[in-house]
């Protein structure tokens, strides 16, 4: 790795394209690089969440997420390679099962935020649908992995329940959705 980063600028991108894993270059503003980035953006929001004190079990969890991203992204950079699989999907699934069985049941929509933790992990969960969309709309033109839709979906409901967990480990309640709660007597 050291020998590929010794130079961080090419100038190979200066004209407005990008070089892609199996050599091929795009521009800039494709599909596929907006797909690349989104997932790079999560990666980022998921660093600042990890830069807060948050319980070990979530930190490990997100730390297994940024390398999967990496693989994410890997898989988005190469077009034809697969490298999320069935299997990264289903440890997703436990995580998921694994954090919900402790939070009481939902019964209204929740607004973000809460606790700073939870919080950036709303807008985590947010970048994370939209990676989600930008994968779907790069899928819908260009063969891509069903799981690699799948993961991204499932990330984001982890991400959504993860937001509640660091809610209630820090103390502070969920922000409950009020229907009509600003709207006017007189209308």
């Amino acid at each position: 790795m050291a020998n590929r980063l010794s130079k961080i600028y090419t100038r190979t991108g200066d004209e407005g394209t990008t070089g892609l894993g199996d050599g091929s270059r795009v521009a800039k503003d494709s599909l596929r690089i907006e797909a690349i980035g989104a997932v790079d953006e999560l990666n980022s929001a998921l660093g600042v969440l990890l830069a807060e004190p948050i319980p070990q079990d979530i930190r490990s969890a997100l730390h297994a997420v940024q390398h999967d991203l990496f693989d994410v992204g890997g898989e988005l950079s190469i077009p034809g390679y697969t490298s999320v699989g069935p299997e990264h999907v289903t440890r997703l699934e436990h995580e998921l099962d694994r954090h919900n069985a402790v939070l009481a049941p939902l019964k209204e929509f929740i607004l973000p935020g809460g606790s700073r933790g939870a919080a950036l992990c709303h807008v985590a969960r947010t970048v994370c649908r939209r990676a989600e969309r930008r994968v779907v709309s790069l899928s819908a033109s260009e063969p891509l992995s069903p799981s690699l839709r799948q993961y991204l979906n499932r990330l984001s409901d982890l991400l959504f329940v993860l937001c509640r967990v660091l809610n209630h480990a820090a103390g502070v309640s969920d922000i409950y959705w009020q229907k009509g709660k600003n709207r006017s007597e007189s209308a």
